[in-house]
């Protein structure tokens, strides 16, 4: 039997008490590890997470949390190349799509080390400035901002096991708020990993980080939410979309800007993203042209072994998101027509009996009246690497955001033309339903940072169906993890407040 993970609360090193749950190479099928939490004084772990590490950190400055964080990526840095290996094997992605993962979790941490750096020595953040209560001055009003005498639950998804971790402890630490990570069973190797190289380098205050790997719960109807408004913060599916301005030449720059980012999109992790490119919708008049620039750079895609140099998409994660994909594939082609099949891509070192492998699939709807009757493609997120190609009448930009509209709210949308005028005017258009809206003209194709890629910088989250969170942001991530008060006081108790640096 391959060995037990052992999870981390209450201070120690903890195994459960079940054999565990396998986690598997979705290339080989070979099994790698075993997670288990049966046993596991859950109860206990929190509340030693709550009181020793909340208080622990809560000692401490902003400035000396940030310089933890600090050293935290340093250790995740020295230690990267185990995690491409665990990612290569338990996650099935080829180098570059690690990175992403891996590489993305490290330099978000980083960020938020140098973000805190520049919060100073200080325990509480003053919010804006004094307000005047009364006609005399002497008595006034100041908002400040302090940690929340809580413990953050990340119960995180399957796709992102490092990136997802970090950008979500970062800020919460940052915060003075100790941490538990229940990771995804089917990746939790690679963020056990992460967590134990950071614990043993003794970096932060017991209790200020723990990970449980094995067990579920149920959140957004849990009691706590519903009657004691303890805060949550959810992400779920979304419908994200790629829109081409109908202004644009069919063999302007872009189209092909367009071709390119639906691509990378489709095939980056497999299209197991939340923030992938599903719905891509152009000018009727420019459809077969999209189609076919889009389907040209889909057939240039190695499929098959990441562990082969020459591959350049991976595996899905494992055989049960593997039938999840071709389920949805089905269930849209009832409304859309084949435009690259994944099917022609041949598999590299890899035995299609056993490797979670599905070919990158482009689908189109037939006509600009067909996309208003198609309600499977705004409806249906695959998991995987598909796309549906959405025309919109000519010249008719509203009728495109209605389309665009119908996904009930998303994590991200992104805009492409050569118009700045134009582009700024979709821009706004989209912000009320989508958490980000990135632009793409000539002018940064060698700069942008990518529809999909969130930035620590920038917000993710979405309205609507993308579940209504928000993190990152930069320090607007912290506002999660600390309470609002205003001080009513005179202006000499006021100015005894902890001043920002």
């Amino acid at each position: 039997m391959t060995d037990l993970l052992p999870n981390f609360v209450s201070g120690q090193w903890q195994s459960g008490k079940g054999a565990g749950t396998a986690l598997y190479d979705p290339v080989l099928g070979t099994e790698l590890v075993r997670v288990d939490a049966h046993g596991l004084d859950l109860a206990a772990a929190f509340a030693f997470a709550r009181h020793q590490g909340g208080r622990a950190l809560r000692s401490l400055s902003y400035a000396q949390r940030a310089a933890m964080l600090g050293a935290a990526a340093k250790v995740l840095q020295a230690n990267r190349d185990a995690y491409y290996d665990i990612s290569i094997a338990n996650s099935g992605t080829v180098k570059n799509d690690t990175a992403v993962d891996v590489d993305g979790g490290i330099y978000t941490l980083g960020t938020y080390a140098k973000m805190g750096e520049g919060l100073g020595n200080v325990h509480y953040m003053l919010d804006g400035q004094p307000a005047r209560l009364a006609k005399d001055p002497l008595f006034q009003s100041q908002h400040v901002l302090t940690p929340t005498r809580a413990v953050a639950l990340f119960i995180n998804a399957f796709n992102f096991p490092a990136w997802g971790l970090w950008e979500k402890a970062a800020p919460a630490l940052l915060s003075g708020v100790p941490v538990i990570v229940k990771p995804a069973t089917t990746t939790a190797w690679l963020t056990q990993r992460m967590v134990k190289d950071v614990v043993d380098a003794g970096i932060f205050p017991a209790g200020a980080i723990s990970v449980i790997c094995g067990t579920a719960a149920v959140i957004r109807s849990h009691r706590a939410v519903t009657h004691l408004s303890v805060r949550v913060n959810i992400e779920a599916d979304s419908v994200n979309c790629a829109l081409l301005l109908p202004s644009e030449a069919a063999d302007g720059q872009a189209i092909d800007l367009l071709a390119k980012e639906v691509a990378r999109e489709m095939t980056v992790k497999s299209g197991q993203k939340c923030t992938a490119i599903r719905r891509v919708l152009v000018p009727e008049k420019l459809y077969d042209t999209a189609a076919q620039a889009i389907s040209a750079r889909l057939a240039k895609t190695t499929l098959g072994n990441p562990r082969n140099d020459t591959v350049r998409m991976g595996a899905v994660v494992n055989r049960e998101q593997f039938d999840a994909v071709h389920t949805g594939l089905s269930h849209l082609k009832a409304q859309a027509a084949v435009l690259h099949d994944g099917r022609s891509h041949a598999l590299v070192d890899a035995d299609a009996a056993i490797a979670c492998c599905v070919g990158p699939t482009l689908l189109g709807t037939r006509d600009a009246a067909g996309s208003d009757a198609a309600d499977r493609v705004h409806d249906t997120e695959v998991f995987g690497p598909v796309a549906t190609l959405v025309p919109y009448r000519n010249d008719d930009l509203d009728h495109a955001l209605q389309l665009i509209g119908r996904g009930q709210g998303s994590l991200v949308a992104s805009v492409y033309g050569t118009d700045p005028a134009a582009l700024a005017r979709a821009a706004t258009e989209l912000a009320s339903c989508h958490g980000r809206v990135h632009v793409v003209s000539p002018d940064v194709a060698s700069m942008h940072t990518g529809h999909g890629n969130v930035m620590p910088q920038s917000l993710h989250g979405g309205p609507g169906r993308a579940g209504g969170g928000e993190e990152l942001g930069g320090l607007r991530a912290l506002n999660f993890y600390h309470r609002r008060a205003a001080l009513q006081a005179s202006t000499a108790v006021l100015t005894q407040l902890e001043q920002h640096p």
